[in-house]
């Protein structure tokens, strides 16, 4: 009844691609930006469960994110 309300963000859809970077040494997930452009990631938030992820993917309006290792 009184859950968190999630606050829409937005980002150039044109220029910058969702993307979840994660660490094969330890598993270690950020959640951020890449530039089509140039390459260069923007890191937004550390990912540490499925739940931190799910509101990332909310508040960007994501539905797929691709994963980089």
């Amino acid at each position: 009844m009184f859950g968190k309300k999630t606050v829409r963000k937005e980002y150039d859809r044109e220029n910058l691609r969702p993307v979840l970077k994660c660490s094969i040494c330890n598993g270690e997930q950020v959640a951020g930006f890449k530039n089509l452009r140039t390459g260069k990631f923007e890191e937004i938030a550390l990912i540490r469960d499925q739940k931190e992820l799910r509101e990332f993917m909310e508040t960007y309006d994501i539905s797929e994110i691709e994963k980089e290792y």
